[in-house]
């Protein structure tokens, strides 16, 4: 049987107190509750939000929980999807951007609802120059070396900020209900498109082996362009030099959605066929 380790943030929260005689007028405040607003904070910076989980999507629960606006609260930077898979959702910068089914870019409204997506408030841990990779597997190689050497266990958000010979992407149409499999959307109503001699940035999260059952281990890519015009769920790239800054996120937090959908979704059948199809393309 598949086990599935969800790892919470654990959010500390310090309060300091005192009394006073009548007489005497009210304490100033205590160092105790700056300190604890930080180590709040802190906790938060350093948990990946998940809204869903991606079985669900896959399984064709496209329904939004959250809105745009509530998932700013959780995070700058991520990736996901809108309501009825309306696009590839890109997070940078505090800002939440859409990938049309033309890989055309839009910001999305607040009001929007989203069913599935992954973001934490980016604070860079590690940063390192590349050049020369040709191909999103060099790339993974390169990624999952790197994992190895900071740990196999832990999340991790990535930010690749440079220029780009070729990235080769896809968004797809908007699903009308009754929505289908994610898999059978993908097979008819998927666009893919190419962006040659690009400037952008990569925004990437690594799942660990645990999280089989809750998302897909490895890695998932999304790109948007320097002036926010072109972007999409990346397939392949050739890098030319880009600079990639890695946030080590051991905190994970998921928020299972309340729709009309998902009390009844099987969630114990084998979909990893399907995932790997719906992610590479393959």
């Amino acid at each position: 049987m598949k086990k599935a380790l969800l790892c919470t943030a654990m959010l500390l929260i310090l309060s300091g107190c005192g009394t006073s005689a009548p007489e005497s007028p009210a304490p100033a405040p205590t160092a105790s509750a700056p300190a604890a607003a930080e180590q709040t904070t802190a906790a938060d910076r350093e948990t990946v939000f998940q809204v869903s989980l991606l079985q669900g999507l896959t399984l064709g629960d496209y329904y939004g929980s959250v809105t745009v606006k509530q998932l700013k609260e959780k995070g700058d930077t991520g990736i996901g999807t809108f309501e009825g898979v309306n696009g590839e959702l890109i997070m940078l910068d505090g800002e939440v951007y859409r990938a049309k089914e033309d890989g055309s870019v839009e910001i999305a409204p607040d009001d929007e609802t989203i069913p599935f997506s992954n973001v934490t408030f980016f604070d860079a841990d590690t940063t390192e120059e590349i050049s020369g990779i040709t191909n999103i597997n060099d790339l993974k190689t390169y990624l999952n070396d790197k994992v190895a050497e900071f740990g196999k266990n832990r999340f991790y958000m990535i930010r690749i900020d440079g220029s780009f010979k070729k990235v080769s992407a896809r968004s797809e149409l908007k699903q009308e209900e009754p929505y289908k499999t994610l898999a059978e959307a993908l097979s008819t109503d998927q666009r893919e498109f190419d962006f040659d001699e690009a400037k952008g940035t990569v925004v990437g999260l690594y799942c660990p082996e645990y999280m089989n059952d809750l998302n897909a281990v490895g890695w998932h890519f999304h790109f948007v362009s320097e002036d926010k015009q072109n972007g999409g769920h990346v397939l392949d790239l050739d890098i030319d030099n880009a600079e990639v800054k890695w946030d080590n996120t051991d905190g994970f937090n998921m928020l299972l959605p309340e729709t009309q959908m998902f009390p009844e979704l099987d969630l114990t059948q084998d979909q990893s066929a399907d995932i790997k199809k719906v992610e590479t393309n393959e």
